[in-house]
């Protein structure tokens, strides 16, 4: 059961009510019993469901350069996931747009990927930008994905978080258009921002 705390009644004190925060397991249920319609992108962040932005032709076309480059580039050395959970705690259960994931043997049938599962993970960002630097950001890096790549619609770059501590990245680059991007797990492929940002 998620953590259900008790508003504190001091007296004279404003009633301040709680808020009741759901399991990952919780989530999954809910959404096996239909309680969370299937056509709402839904995200579990820190225990709340959040209902996320429809996605745009302009975030779907950026997706679909990432993932027709890495699949080609990566061949069996990674699995490319899009749009598909992974669990950094029992309370956080987000949907990154593309994810590097360890092989397997059972290709994650068993359970969910996990932060040790994460080669890079990628967030494009349009809308979501300062969400997802903000608030989804934090999460990653104290989860210890090791690192994150948010592509930035708006202004056409890319920004590169490594070497997670804490809650923060302490390496962050800035790639803008005409620069190269290489995944420190496959410094061998290459990607041009420009080629991102059709």
């Amino acid at each position: 059961m998620a953590n259900t705390a008790v508003s504190a009644t001091v007296p004279g004190a404003a009633f301040v009510p709680a808020r009741r925060r759901f399991t990952a397991d919780e989530y999954h249920r809910m959404g096996e019993a239909g309680i969370l319609p299937p056509d709402e992108r839904t995200e579990l962040i820190e225990g709340e469901i959040l209902l996320m932005p429809a996605i745009g032709s302009r975030h779907m076309a950026c997706v679909n350069d990432f993932t027709r480059i890495l699949v080609i580039r990566v061949g069996d050395r990674a699995i490319v996931s899009i749009q598909n959970p992974v669990r950094l705690s029992s309370g956080t259960e987000p949907q990154p747009d593309i994810v590097l994931l360890r092989p397997r043997p059972d290709r994650y049938v068993e359970n969910l990927p996990g932060p040790d599962d994460v080669l890079l993970l990628v967030e494009v960002a349009d809308t979501t930008f300062g969400y997802d630097r903000r608030r989804k950001l934090p999460l990653y890096a104290a989860a210890g994905i090791r690192e994150v790549w948010i592509a930035d619609l708006g202004r056409r770059r890319v920004l590169v978080h490594r070497s997670p501590e804490g809650d923060a990245y302490q390496r962050v680059t800035t790639v803008t258009r005409g620069g190269t991007l290489a995944p420190e797990a496959f410094p061998d492929i290459t990607l041009t921002v420009a080629g991102l940002f059709a």
